[in-house]
Formats: C-alpha cells, structure tokens, sequence
C-alpha cells in the first residue's frame, strides 16, 4: 500500500468515527470536499496547513493523530518546482501541442513515463520552450511538482552532465538529505525511482547528448511525464523504453512572423510586409534569431524594418549547424550587443569566459573587475537585451551560442583574458578559504591578498559558508577543467588544494580525485614538490575512502619519488599521510617505517608543531603491530604537548589510540572512559570522521563485555556518520550491524573486531 493510501484509509476511519460526512468534515476544516474526497481515495496528501485544519476538525485520539501525522508526514514530501519560466508569449507549435497533450493524456489513461525528443540537430529551434511550455500547461495534473536539468549535451566546450550529477541534484529537490544521497549512479538512480515510485511528477531533461546518459533519469512511476529534449533524435529509447518521439523543425513562416509581430507590434510589421518577411527569412526561421531580432527593433522603434533587413543581407552568413546560411546568429546577436552601452559590452564579453553552466553575480563582477553594483546593472541590462537569461536559482546563464560569441569577441576587441580568468581563479579560491574557516579542519596556507577587482563574499557562520561552497561548486569543477591558460597554472594547482577541505566534509569523494587529477598533472607541469606531493596525498586520502585502495599505490609512489625535495616540516607530513594509507591497506610493517621517519624528521630538524602528532602516528602503527605497551607511552608523551598546542582533534587521536591499545590488552573499563574523552574532544571541534571511529570502537568494546544493545547503537551512529561522508567504511560498520543477533536472539558474539 502506498503513502497516500495508507493516509487515505486513516483519513476516511477516523473521519467515520467522528460521525463526519465529507461535507460536515469539509464545512468543519474549511478544506473543500473534493480535496478531502482525493485524500481518502489516496490520490494525494496534505500540506502542513491543511493538515493541521484537518486535525482541529477531527478532533481525533491522541494514537489516531500519531497515526494520522506519521502517515502524513513519514515520507516528507518536499514539492519541487524548478522549471524556468514560460515564455511571456509561446508562438506556433500547434501540431506539436496537439501531439504532446495526447501524450499527456496517456499518462493518464495508461501510466506509461513520455519520453520527447526534438531533431533536427540546430540549437535555437525551440525544443526546450515547447518542453517548457508543455510542462507549465499541464502542471497542475502533476501535483507532486517539476524537476528540470540540463544535460549539456551538445555545448562546445562543456562535456555532457554526468548523470549522477543530475541525480544529485534532483534526489536534494526531493528532499533527500546529502548524507544519504549515494556516490555512484547506479544507487542513486535505484534511489530516485524509489523516491518517485507513488509520485506524480514532471521530469524535464533538457538537452540530452545519447539514450545512455538518459536512462539513468527515467522515472518507473506510471504517475510521471519524462519530457527529454534533444539535437539528436535517441531513436534507442523508443526502441528499449517505448518512449514517444516528437520531432521539431524551425517555423513557418507564419509562425514566425506572429512570433516578431508579438514582440515588435503587428502595425509595424503590416506596414513594411516584405521586409517582415525578409527579416524571419534571413533568420532561417529559427525561433532564438526572431526573437533575438525582436528584442533588438523593439529597443530601436524608430528603425524602418527595410534599413535592417539591408544590414542582415549584407553581413556575412556563415554556417550554424545545418549548412544553412540564412539563419547567421551571430548577425543578429551584433545587432543585440551594439545596442549596449560601452562597460556593459566590455562586461558581456568578459562574462562569456565563465566556462560554467550558470554565473553567480558575484563571480561575474569578478571576472569583469567591477563592484557588485555595477556588475547587477549590468546584467539587468543584458537581461534586457536576451543576452541572458536566469535559472531556478537565480544564477545567470549564457546560451552556448551566447557564450560562443561573446568569446569571439574578447579577441576582436582586445580585451585582457589573461587577467579576467586570474580573477575568476582568485574568487574561486580567496572565498573558498573565507568559507573554509567554518567548515574544515583542514587549513591551507593563506591566499594573500585579494587581487584588484575580485570580489568578497561575506560569510559570517557555517551555513553559509556551506551555501557559498555548493552555489559555486559546478563553476569550480568546470574552472578547473577549461581554463588551461600556463600562466594560470599555478592558481589552477592553489585552487584545486582550497577545495579539498569541503570536497572532504560534504564527502565529494570522486569530484576530489577529478580536481586532484589536475592538480597534479598542473604542479608536475610546474615542477613544484610541496603541490606535486599535497596533490598526491588528496588523491590517496579519496582513493582509501571510496575503497580503491590498490589505485592509491601510484601517488603513493610519486609522493615517495618527490619527497626529499620538501622542507623537512612538508615531509613530516607526507610521511604521515603514507603510515594512514599503509594502514588502511593493512600494510602496518610498511606504515612502520614512514611513522619513525616522521618522527626522526622532526626530532632532528626540532619541529615542535609536528613531534606530537607524530608521536600519535607511530603509536598508533606500534598498536597495529602488537607493541601495545609501546603505543601507549608514546600517546602519553604526545598529550601535554598538543594541549600546550590547543591541538585538539589530535589531542582525541591520541586518546583514541589509548584506548585501542588498553582494548587490546584486555583492559575494557579504561578503554571506554579513553574513547568517552576522545568523543568529545571530536564532537567540540566538529571532526564527524574522528565521531564515527570512536563510535565503532566504543561498539567493539560493549560488545566484548557482553552489551549488544549498546555495541549496536555504537555501530549505528558510526554507519550513520560515515554514510554522511560518503565512504567505503561505512559498508564495513553496516556489516558488524548485520552480524549482531536480534534483540530477541539470546546468544550473542563476544569479539567485535
């Protein structure tokens, strides 16, 4: 029974056993009869508010309103609505409404997902407006709200979206929290059908490149219309799917021209026909050109049609996609641009760099050099002028061929590009370390000071630290992959290492290996040990906890290749970095040795900030080898340091590895009260990780001294805070729960290690 019809059957009893006709219950809450009638029948559920009507008229028990609530809102239902606006004005596509309605009303009559795709392989012509369009006409069929993406599918520059990306984002819109949103795809797609299973809604996959990065976003729910646009024509999916294709084609003529009449005014288009129609000719009938046209006259009222249809056939026609020279957009996207003022063209050009899929307004003004003021006048202005458009979160967005001619122009017109692309870096990487200081314990050196033009986000706590970090986290995978500038090389290498910090905490385990790929190859251009081997350390650190260990031997070996080049403090450091991967690897003897280095660096060269730490690291190998004594005299020879230090995640290591070693020789009492001071020297400095360790060793000692109820919240709360960082262990602390005898099982294991 699904959500809806359990809530509905409950609605309906303690409706009856009120003695309520769905009129009385209707006058009573003031929520009409056919919304309750829809209720009880299981067709929907209710809002907060018309829930809490209900209740004050049902005046149900207090187990009856348990029930009621639970049912409600068990499945919290959180009603996406992210398609872009509709057009003002949608022109033509008659034969193709007609065509998508009867497909819509398939999903009705039958239940079957409607899959459209747009051929003719010519960006402009208007496939994501009628998907748009579609979607926003029929909304209100699909109570349970809209998704939209876009799939990057055919933009120059930009790979196509992984759709494990897109999942990402659609399974956040419907409310799934990020620690439970999986790594890889296949989960995620399992968990979005899951999650769609009992919902109707709208998914509109908005320029898709093949079936293959399609199927992964079909929906198997018979309530839910799948809209996908495409430039190419994914005969597959009809063929596997059973999908519906709708082909789209450029307009008429009479489309076209309703189309500029709408936007420019029907007398002026009477008044010189022919030059109307040599105008939508010359635009190849293309909608993104006549509108583009449109907007254009409209600001220029007093220009004679014929004076701009002479301009269009004497500027040269090139090719767009079809071989067609009649439909030249960048034509008609000059006529747009020279209409700007002065410093708003410099900044469209400069604002056609961003290589990401959307802009922030704050990374625009950098990118331009321009205070924030400036920067929003001027994109109101390019907004004006359709040069730019916003998505659902407000972020501005350049159409690909926008963007492709904005490029064009930065050439042309002499603009720096070098500098503009070093304040993008700067941005990137200046807020990133602002926003880092309230999310991650791992500082990276300081920036230095912002260069001229680069804007300052103000960040005052970590929500919006966090906020920061995922509005402009697309942008930066996307800076790190196009700007390929060598004199930017070493911005690219610095930003790529400030983002380790939250790649870490939000548990973006296969971006950080992505971002430490490049860094990498960008610091061995370079030659530069200290980012050649930092670069390696991230890489092994994401490699281990997405439970590749085997691939993290090759850093592991290139940060050994390079280490003695690093200042003795930088080798302490990657000598740690390597005794924890060995240890993971269950390598000890090997781990064994980097921990002694480590700690002979430091005693040598008197590093005081690093001889603790690595006290706590050989220790913790001495554990790992059975020299358990060993390893606790050298965590209490750590312990006044780091508190003289303030180290305090590292002054809970050390307790931590107390208590692992007093485990191991048998003494369990202490070994508790050890992992109890350690858990809140973690929980004080926020160190979810250093949580989750110490909860699984808590387990492993409750349930050697027999307490399995215990052993099983403590394994509980580790899987929990583990899957929030998205890492292979948690698997591991799932399979100690798994093995657990039930509560009614009498006999219990006593080893759980």
């Amino acid at each position: 029974m699904s959500d809806r019809e359990t809530f509905g059957r409950l609605l309906r009893e303690a409706r009856q056993q009120a003695l309520l006709t769905l009129e009385a219950l209707a006058a009573a809450s003031g929520v009409s009869v056919r919304a309750i009638s829809d209720m009880e029948r299981g067709r929907s559920l209710p809002r907060q508010a018309t829930m809490s009507d209900l209740l004050n008229a049902l005046e149900p028990t207090e187990e009856q309103r348990r029930r009621l609530v639970q049912a409600a809102t068990g499945h919290v239902r959180r009603v996406p609505q992210q398609l872009p606006p509709d057009l003002a004005v949608f022109r033509g596509r008659a034969e193709a409404m007609r065509t998508v309605r009867a497909l819509t009303s398939q999903v009705a009559d039958h239940g079957g997902p409607v899959v459209v795709s747009a051929i003719g392989g010519m960006a402009g012509v208007g496939k994501t407006a009628l998907a748009v369009h579609w979607a926003h006409q029929v909304a209100d069929r699909f109570p349970d709200g809209q998704l939209y993406v876009n799939l990057r599918g055919f933009e120059e520059y930009e790979r196509p979206l992984d759709p494990g990306e897109a999942l990402g984002g659609f399974l956040a819109a419907l409310g799934v929290p990020g620690s439970e949103i999986p790594a890889d795809t296949p989960e995620r797609s399992a968990l979005f059908r899951q999650r769609t299973a009992s919902r109707r809604l709208i998914v509109v996959l908005d320029n898709a490149r093949t079936e293959d990065q399609v199927r992964p976003l079909l929906t198997s729910a018979p309530g839910c219309l799948t809209i996908v646009t495409s430039r190419n024509r994914l005969s597959g999916l009809a063929v596997a799917e059973g999908s519906n294709l709708v082909g789209l084609d450029v307009w008429d003529e009479n489309d076209a021209l309703a189309a500029l009449a709408a936007r420019i005014g029907e007398e002026r288009c009477r008044s010189e026909p022919e030059a109307a129609a040599g105008l939508v000719r010359l635009c190849g009938y293309l909608p993104l050109a006549v509108a583009v046209v449109g907007a254009q006259l409209s600001a220029a009222p007093e220009m004679h049609l014929r004076i701009a249809l002479q301009e269009l056939r004497e500027a040269r026609l090139d090719v767009l996609s079809t071989g067609d020279t009649r439909a030249d957009v960048r034509t008609v996207f000059s006529w747009s641009y020279h209409a700007l003022t002065d410093m708003t063209a410099r900044f469209f050009r400069l604002l056609a760099l961003h290589p990401g899929p959307s802009a922030s307004a704050e990374a625009a003004a950098s990118l331009a050099g321009v205070d924030m003021a400036s920067a929003r006048r001027h994109l109101r202005e390019l907004a004006t002028a359709s040069l730019v458009s916003r998505d659902a979160l407000g972020q501005h967005v350049l159409h690909d061929l926008v963007r492709a001619y904005g490029v064009e122009l930065v050439d042309q017109c002499g603009d720096d590009r070098l500098a503009a692309e070093g304040r993008l870096l700067d941005y990137l990487r200046h807020n990133a370390y602002a926003a880092g200081l309230f999310v991650s314990r791992l500082k990276s050196d300081p920036p230095g000071p912002l260069s001229e033009g680069v804007v300052r986000v103000r960040v005052e706590d970590r929500d919006e630290a966090l906020d920061w970090y995922r509005r402009e986290a697309a942008a930066t995978a996307t800076v790190l992959r196009r700007i390929e500038e060598p004199r930017l090389l070493r911005r690219r290498v610095d930003l790529a290492l400030e983002w380790v910090g939250y790649n870490v905490v939000a548990g973006r385990w296969a971006e950080e290996i992505t971002a430490g790929h490049i860094a990498l190859e960008a610091a061995l251009t370079l030659d530069d040990p200290v980012a050649i081997v930092q670069s390696c350390a991230n890489l092994v650190r994401a490699l281990v906890e997405t439970g590749r260990h085997g691939e993290a031997d090759e850093p592991a070996a290139m940060m050994m290749r390079h280490m003695h080049r690093l200042p003795p403090a930088r080798q302490v450091r990657a000598e740690g970095s390597l005794n924890r991967l060995r240890f993971e690897q269950k390598r000890p003897h090997e781990g064994l040795q980097h921990a002694r280095n480590a700690l002979a660096l430091c005693r040598t060269h008197d590093l005081q900030d690093g001889l603790p730490v690595a006290l706590v690291g050989l220790g913790a190998v001495l554990d790992e080898v059975g020299d358990h004594v060993g390893a606790i005299a050298l965590a209490e020879e750590a312990l006044p340091l780091l508190r003289a230090a303030g180290n305090r995640r590292t002054e809970g290591v050390a307790l931590a590895n107390i208590g692992q070693a007093r485990q191991n020789l048998g003494d369990l009492s202490a070994a508790i009260g050890d992992y109890e001071r350690a858990l809140r020297l973690y929980e004080a400095v926020l160190d979810t990780y250093g949580q989750a360790e110490v909860w699984d060793q808590i387990a492993s000692v409750r349930l050697r001294q027999g307490a399995v109820e215990e052993a099983r919240v403590g394994w509980t709360r580790s899987a929990d805070l583990f899957s929030g960082l998205r890492v292979a262990r948690a698997d591991r602390i799932r399979a100690k729960l798994d093995g657990l005898p039930q509560p009614q099982d009498p006999s219990a294991a006593h080893d759980g290690r």
